[in-house]
């Protein structure tokens, strides 16, 4: 089954996403800071990253670009999970190169699609 990262600092975001991941049958990682997901997925290599936009330090989107710079976490998806959903903040996510875009709060159904189609099994 495949490994998710997940960068996530609200605690109860963070349990909600685990819990719905491992109800499915994933593996999950855990990381509180953009900082830690970074050196989690270098040394992991997660089959998806779960990154939320406003993290304390570096946010999601420096993350990302931190992430796609390194050979060996170049590949692996990104989907921002966030509840930066106006419309310009979307487009800047998109822009800024995630897999996929899930939104706060979280939809169940939406949240597995998003993962499932990131991962490749839409």
């Amino acid at each position: 089954m495949s490994l998710v990262l997940i960068v996530e600092d609200n605690e109860r975001n963070l349990k909600l996403v685990r819990d719905v991941l491992q109800v499915k049958g994933y593996t999950t990682l855990e990381a509180g800071t953009a900082e830690e997901g970074i050196k989690l997925a270098g040394e992991r290599k997660p089959d998806l990253i779960l990154m939320d936009i406003q993290l304390p330090g570096m946010n999601g989107i420096d993350a990302l670009k931190v992430l796609r710079s390194d050979p060996a976490t170049a590949k692996i998806p990104v989907v921002a999970v966030t509840a930066s959903v106006m419309q310009q903040d979307r487009k800047l996510i998109t822009e800024a190169g995630f897999d996929g875009y899930v939104g706060k709060p979280i939809s169940i159904k939406e949240f597995l699609g998003a993962v499932q189609t990131a991962l490749g099994k839409a």
